[in-house]
C-alpha cells in the first residue's frame, strides 16, 4: 500500500443507516489499514439535526441543510493538513437545490477533490446539470464504479477521459465457502434460502421476488426468501412501516407468509456476511435500469454466490460472461424459472459461482484502497503551484496569433465601445476612459513588439478619447460617456484616473508617432500630481506602472519622488496587513490583484529599492498559489468573494482581467529576476482563455481576438465586451514579450507571426532593432 500523511473522507458514515454511509466507512478503513494511525478523518453529513453517536474517525458534522457548516468544513479541511479530499457524491445527501450547498465547501478547499460518483443520470434536469458539472470541474479525477458510468461522462456530459477513473466497488476478503454452516449458524439448516439484503423501499423489486415464490417452490418446496434489512430511515419518517407491511400482506394472500421471512435488521459487517454466507441465491430485483451501483450486488458476488438479478447498469457489467442471470425488469415469471433452473441444475450453479468468486478478486477492499490511494497520489503530484513549476512552460507553449477584428468591430469613430451583447456592441451603454485608455495601451505594448500594429486612424481615435475626457479645470480624468457623447460626469474615479496614467506613460515612452509621444508627456505631466492625494490602492498601482515609463522617457524630479512616496504607501499596507498565512497587501482580495505585484517589482527593479521588488515577489508567489485550484488549474479570484476578509478565494465568477494582471505581473517578475519559474506561472494564466479552466471552455476566438466576459459557475458568459477583448490581447501581447525574453536568454531573435486582422487595422511597421533585441531579459522594456 502506498502512503499518504492525510486523507478527508466527505460523505455520510455509520451508524448513520445508507448505503452511501457504508461505502464511507468501509473505503475509510481500507484506507487506514494501510496509513499510520490518524492518517484518515470522515466529515460525516447529517441529515437534518439527527445526532449519530460518531466513533472518533469523524472529526466533523456537517448538517445537510446549513450552508455555514459546509463553508466551516472546508475551513477545518484547509487547516487541518489534509492533503486530499475524497468526496462521495449521492443526488440526495446535500442540502440546497439538488444538492448545492456542497459546491460552497469545494469552491473554497485548497486541497485536491477526487470525487466518487454513485449516480450518474442519463437525463439530468438544468439544476441537476449545473449542480454536477460543477462538482466535476472542481474535482482533480471522478471516479465510477462501472464501464457505463464512463461512458455517460465522456458523452453525456463531454469530460476528458483522462480524468475519469473506473475502481470497482470495495468487497471483503471472504473465502468461497459452501451455506451449511452458516445456515446451521443462522437456524436455516435443511432449508434453500434465497436472500436479498439492504434497506427496503418501493424501487428494490421486492414485491416481483414474492410473486416469484410460487415457481420456485414448485421446484423447491423447503425454499425461504429472506428479506434482510430494515425499511429506509427516509420512508419511515414518510409513512411510517406501511411499505414492509404491505409486502408481508402480499406474502400472506399467496398463502407463502411462511417461506418470506422478514429480518427488520441493520446489520454490522460480520452478520452481514454470515447471512450472505448462508445464502443458495442472491436476488436483486431492483426496478431502476440507471442504478449505477450496489454495495449488496458487489458483496454477493465477492463471495462467490450464484446471483439474479434485474439487468440495471451494475449488474449488466459484473454478471457478464456466465457469472450472474440476468431477468427482465418486473418479471416475476422470469424471475421464479431463472432461480428454479439454478437450484435444479446444481453443476451450473457451482460454476457460476466459481466465475464470480475468481472475477471477484480484484475488487477486494484491499485492492480497491490501493487504487484509490494510487489517484490519489497522482492528483497530489498535480496540485503543485504554478510557481515551482505547474503550468506550461515556453518550450511546448503555442502562442495564437494576434487577432484585431473584434477589437475594430468594438471601435467607432469616436472610441472604444464599453460593452457589447455576444459579439454585437452594445451602444447603450456608451463609452468610459478606462477601456479606451486600455486601448491606448494595447497599441504601444504591439508597438513596441513590433509584430502588428493598430493603424494609426484607430490609435488616434483612442489618444483623442483619453483627451476629451481630460477636464482641465479640476485636472482629473472623465471616465462614462453616453452613445450620444455626453459626459456623464465631471471626474471619474481614482482608478480610472490611474488607469488613464498608466496608459499615457506607456505611450510617452514606447509610441513610434514622436508628436504623439510628446502629446502624452505633456498630459501625464499635467494630470500626474493629483494621484498623491487618491486613497485608492490600485490607483496607486495604476499610476505607478505609469510613473515606471514616463520616468524612464521624461527627466522630471517630482514624478520620480511621488513615484517613491507610492510605493512606500504600498509597502507600508503590505507591512501592516502581512500575516504569516495572508502575504497581501489588503484584507482581501478584490479585482486587478496581481498588478499591485506588478508596479511593487517593476519599481523595485527600476528604482534599486530591495523592498519593492521584494515585496512584489512575495505577494505574487502567494497570490499564485490561491489562484491554483486543487486540480491544478488556474483560477482567479472570482468577484463573489471581494467583500470576503482573510478567506479563501471564492472561484467564480471568474473575470480575464485577473487572468491579464497575473499574466503581466509572472512576465515582470521573470524579467526582474530571470528566474525561470515566473515563465510556466505566466503561461498557466494564459491557458485559462484557451480553455485550461474550471468548465474546460475556452473563453476565446484566436482568429478575432474576442474574449467572453467570464466564467459563470455552470457558463461562460457569451457577451465580449471591450474590457474582456482588451484583457486578452494585452495578456497576447505580455506572452509575446515573454517569448522574446526567452529568445534573446537563447541568442536567437523570436519568430514573428502573418497577424489574421483585417487589414483596416493593420499598418506594417519596421521590426525592433538589433540593439532592443540583445538587451536581456531584465532590461527589456515593461508597459
Amino acid at each position: 500500500m502506498r502512503s499518504l500523511p492525510r486523507l478527508a473522507l466527505i460523505g455520510n458514515s455509520l451508524p448513520r443507516r445508507c448505503g452511501i454511509a457504508t461505502f464511507t466507512t468501509d473505503l475509510q478503513q481500507a484506507l487506514a489499514d494501510g496509513l499510520p494511525k490518524g492518517s484518515t478523518s470522515i466529515i460525516a453529513m447529517n441529515d437534518g439535526d439527527r445526532n449519530y453517536n460518531y466513533p472518533p474517525t469523524v472529526e466533523f458534522e456537517v448538517r445537510a441543510d446549513s450552508l455555514r457548516d459546509y463553508v466551516d468544513a472546508a475551513k477545518f479541511i484547509n487547516r487541518g493538513s489534509f492533503d486530499v479530499v475524497s468526496l462521495q457524491h449521492e443526488f440526495g445527501i446535500f442540502g440546497g437545490d439538488t444538492g448545492a450547498h456542497i459546491l460552497a465547501l469545494l469552491d473554497r478547499l485548497t486541497v485536491p477533490v477526487v470525487t466518487t460518483l454513485h449516480t450518474v443520470l442519463t437525463d439530468p434536469n438544468a439544476a441537476q446539470r449545473r449542480v454536477f458539472s460543477r462538482i466535476i470541474a472542481a474535482s482533480a479525477r471522478v471516479i465510477v464504479m462501472a464501464e457505463m458510468g464512463r461512458k455517460l461522462l465522456i458523452e453525456r456530459y463531454q469530460i476528458d477521459p483522462g480524468k475519469i477513473e473506473v475502481i470497482a466497488h470495495g468487497i471483503p476478503d471472504f473465502d468461497f465457502v459452501e451455506p451449511d454452516a452458516a445456515k446451521a449458524a443462522l437456524g436455516f439448516a435443511d432449508k434453500t434460502v434465497i436472500l436479498t439484503f439492504g434497506l427496503l423501499s418501493p424501487n428494490k423489486g421486492i414485491e416481483v421476488m414474492i410473486d416469484a415464490m410460487s415457481a420456485v417452490l414448485a421446484v423447491k418446496p423447503d425454499a425461504v426468501y429472506v428479506v434482510l434489512g430494515a425499511t429506509h430511515p427516509n420512508l419511515v419518517r414518510e409513512q411510517g412501516e406501511c411499505y414492509r407491511e404491505s409486502l408481508v400482506a402480499r406474502a400472506a394472500a399467496l398463502g407463502i407468509a411462511d417461506r418470506v421471512i422478514f429480518l427488520d435488521q441493520f446489520v454490522d459487517r460480520p452478520t452481514l456476511l454470515q447471512h450472505i454466507s448462508m445464502c443458495d441465491i442472491y436476488v436483486t430485483p431492483y426496478l431502476n435500469r440507471e442504478q449505477m451501483t450496489s454495495g449488496t450486488l458487489a458483496y454477493s458476488f465477492g463471495l462467490g454466490k450464484a446471483v439474479v438479478s434485474t439487468p440495471y447498469w451494475h449488474a449488466v457489467e459484473l454478471l457478464a460472461d456466465g457469472r450472474g442471470c440476468l431477468v427482465p425488469f418486473g418479471d416475476a415469471a422470469a424471475t421464479g424459472s431463472a432461480i428454479a433452473g439454478l437450484l435444479a441444475d446444481e453443476p451450473r450453479r457451482q460454476a457460476m459461482r466459481r466465475r464470480a468468486f475468481k472475477a471477484s478478486r480484484s475488487m477486494t477492499w484491499e485492492e480497491t484502497a490501493d487504487r484509490y490511494l494510487a489517484t490519489f497520489e497522482s492528483v497530489r503530484s498535480m496540485a503543485v503551484g504554478p510557481v515551482v513549476g505547474a503550468g506550461t512552460a515556453q518550450a511546448t507553449r503555442s502562442t495564437p496569433s494576434i487577432g484585431l477584428g473584434h477589437l475594430e468591430v468594438m471601435t467607432d469613430d469616436t472610441g472604444l465601445l464599453q460593452h457589447a451583447l455576444f459579439t454585437v456592441p452594445d451602444r447603450r451603454h456608451g463609452y468610459c476612459v478606462d477601456d479606451n485608455a486600455r486601448a491606448l495601451l494595447l497599441t504601444t505594448m504591439l508597438a513596441k513588439l513590433g509584430e502588428q500594429q493598430i493603424g494609426e486612424t484607430i490609435t488616434s481615435r483612442y489618444a483623442a478619447f483619453v483627451q476629451h475626457a481630460w477636464n482641465a479645470d479640476i485636472k482629473r480624468f472623465r471616465n462614462f460617456m453616453s452613445f450620444e457623447r455626453s459626459w456623464l460626469e465631471e471626474q471619474g474615479s481614482e482608478d480610472s484616473h490611474g488607469r488613464t496614467l498608466w496608459a499615457l506613460g506607456a505611450t510617452a515612452r514606447h509610441d513610434e508617432n514622436r508628436s504623439r509621444r510628446r502629446w502624452a508627456e505633456q498630459l501625464f505631466s499635467d494630470a500626474y500630481a493629483i494621484a498623491e492625494s487618491f486613497d485608492s490602492p490600485r490607483a496607486a498601482t495604476f499610476t505607478l506602472l505609469g510613473l515606471h515609463n514616463y520616468c524612464a522617457a521624461v527627466s522630471d524630479p517630482a514624478a520620480s519622488a511621488l513615484r517613491l512616496r507610492l510605493a512606500d504607501r504600498l509597502l507600508v499596507l503590505f507591512q501592516q496587513v502581512e500575516t504569516p498565512n495572508w502575504v497581501w497587501f489588503e484584507e482581501g482580495l478584490a479585482y486587478d490583484n496581481a498588478r499591485l505585484c506588478e508596479a511593487m517589482i517593476l519599481t523595485g527593479k527600476a528604482t534599486g529599492v530591495g523592498a519593492y521588488l521584494d515585496t512584489g515577489l512575495r505577494a505574487l508567489g502567494w497570490l499564485l498559489e490561491r489562484q491554483t485550484s486543487a486540480s491544478g488549474l488556474f483560477q482567479p479570484v472570482g468577484t463573489e468573494g471581494f467583500a470576503d476578509v482573510r478567506e479563501v478565494p471564492r472561484a467564480f465568477d471568474q473575470q480575464p482581467v485577473e487572468a491579464a494582471a497575473t499574466i503581466a505581473a509572472c512576465v515582470a517578475a521573470y524579467g526582474a529576476t530571470g528566474e525561470s519559474k515566473w515563465e510556466p506561472a505566466a503561461g498557466h494564466a494564459f491557458s485559462w482563455f484557451l480553455g485550461k479552466n474550471d468548465l474546460g471552455e475556452p473563453l476565446v476566438d484566436v482568429e478575432t481576438g474576442s474574449c467572453r466576459d467570464g466564467l459563470h459557475p455552470d457558463r461562460r458568459n457569451e457577451n465580449c465586451g471591450a474590457e474582456s477583448v482588451l484583457s486578452y490581447l494585452l495578456s497576447l501581447a505580455d506572452i509575446r514579450r515573454l517569448d522574446r525574453m526567452n529568445a534573446t536568454r537563447a541568442g536567437i531573435r523570436a519568430p514573428t507571426r502573418e497577424p489574421t486582422t483585417p487589414h483596416s487595422l493593420r499598418q506594417p511597421r519596421g521590426r525592433l532593432a538589433a540593439s532592443q533585441v540583445s538587451q536581456p531579459p531584465s532590461t527589456l522594456p515593461s508597459a
